[in-house]
């Protein structure tokens, strides 16, 4: 049984952020609807505008480095929105310095490096958090809800698309973008989220075949690719990306086919329920397209429930949905599915035994 810190309940829980860019608006958000039980103390970044933006904008203490920030505060978690690629390093930095960590996806960008963090949090005693909030999102939420009541039946096939545009100036702007050590491609950056949804939804993963292509984007990395699933429970799928979608984003889908349901959560971040019949009707069916919100934001909805759970668990009162070991499950789909097209081999998973 693996010991962590007491839980805190007599005060709010103080995180810090590493990394002020694009996806730490939607932090700096999250944590602003929880301000009875949380408190941004701090933030830093080695970008002085991002920094000075983000502490205008928060009121929190800003600093230049990751390690000065553990050395002047205390927060007790600190949040890792900086590239993927060094996510590990700096997880063991903080747990080190005996604070959790909260990590955007994906946790990292190589398998070794992924189960180094869950060790590392695991010496030092502290929570690791894998950042997974498509999975609070109502559709998915539902949908989910389907699946555990085996309203499917047997499924047979599972299909996720993930039709996105990223323009060159995208990946230009910032030198990290689009590289192997610091970001991945389409399918490890992009589509992460919906990677995760192979083993959350449907379950462990059996073997996966995958072709990568860079078709017209100036980076090291993927644009495009497929890969074919094919699960423990004998259901077979397909995760297909692009971000060369002409002219903007078109579709980020989950459709499910079983042998007593179809449903198909589409929209351009599964934001919509697009298709749902059963062969057992329920009353509820009729309110599933409620579910169904607009978005003009790929990143949906998810991070404040996100945070209520790390917050509630934190508080001893709850357990993590998504800690480190529930990270590196798509991590693993993610890694075997770069072996498979760079090796042009089926991949069997687990990866090691």
């Amino acid at each position: 049984m693996r010991k962590h810190a007491a839980p805190i309940t007599d005060r709010r829980i103080r995180f810090a952020l590493a990394g002020c860019g694009r996806i730490a608006q939607n932090h700096f958000a999250a944590l602003g609807a929880h301000q009875e039980r949380a408190e941004l103390v701090a933030v830093c970044d080695v970008n002085p505008g991002l920094l000075e933006a983000a502490t205008q904008k928060t009121g929190a203490a800003g600093y230049g480095s990751l390690v000065t920030m553990l050395k002047e505060t205390q927060p007790d978690i600190v949040v890792l929105a900086t590239p993927s690629g060094l996510h590990p390093e700096q997880t063991i930095l903080i747990a080190e310095a005996g604070c959790h960590v909260m990590t955007e996806k994906p946790m990292a960008t190589r398998w070794q490096d992924g189960k180094n963090m869950v060790a590392a949090c695991d010496a030092a005693g502290v929570r690791l958090f894998v950042v997974k909030q498509n999975r609070r999102n109502a559709t998915l939420q539902i949908l989910k809800k389907a699946i555990d009541q085996k309203r499917f039946g047997r499924i047979y096939m599972v299909n996720i698309n993930v039709f996105w545009t990223r323009p060159q100036s995208y990946y230009d702007s910032s030198a990290w973008r689009g590289t192997w050590e610091f970001d991945g491609g389409a399918f490890m950056n992009q589509a992460s989220h919906y990677v995760d949804l192979l083993d959350w939804l449907i379950g462990p993963v059996e073997s996966v075949q995958a072709y990568t292509a860079t078709l017209a984007r100036n980076i090291d990395v993927e644009d495009t690719g497929v890969v074919s699933v094919k699960w423990r429970s004998g259901a077979l799928g397909s995760v297909n990306v692009t971000m060369l979608t002409y002219p903007k984003n078109l579709e980020g889908s989950i459709t499910v086919l079983g042998e007593s349901g179809t449903a198909k959560v589409g929209g351009v971040a599964v934001n919509k329920i697009e298709h749902w019949e059963f062969a057992d009707k329920r009353p509820e069916d009729d309110a599933v397209r409620s579910a169904s919100y607009e978005t003009g934001s790929v990143y949906g909805h998810g991070h404040p429930l996100y945070y209520d759970n790390v917050i509630s668990v934190l508080r001893g009162e709850a357990e993590p949905e998504t800690d480190g070991r529930e990270g590196l499950k798509s991590l693993e789909v993610l890694i075997a599915t770069y072996l498979s097209a760079r090796d042009g081999k089926r991949v069997s998973l687990p990866l090691e035994y």
